[in-house]
């Protein structure tokens, strides 16, 4: 993102806007996350949510 923006540093915004695409495909939720119908991007999002940014 910081390139596409002709950046040659890195924000916390890049890594949240680019964050869940590459997680998305890393995480497996357990059973009971499934169970509860929590998707893989809700997960991403509390991560990302508990993570103070600077």
């Amino acid at each position: 993102m910081a390139w596409l923006d002709d950046r040659d540093y890195v924000t916390p915004d890049d890594i949240r806007d680019i964050a869940p695409d590459v997680l998305r495909h890393r995480i497996l939720l357990n059973f009971e996350a499934e169970a509860e119908g929590v998707t893989t991007g809700q997960a991403i999002a509390q991560l990302l949510a508990a993570v103070p940014s600077a």
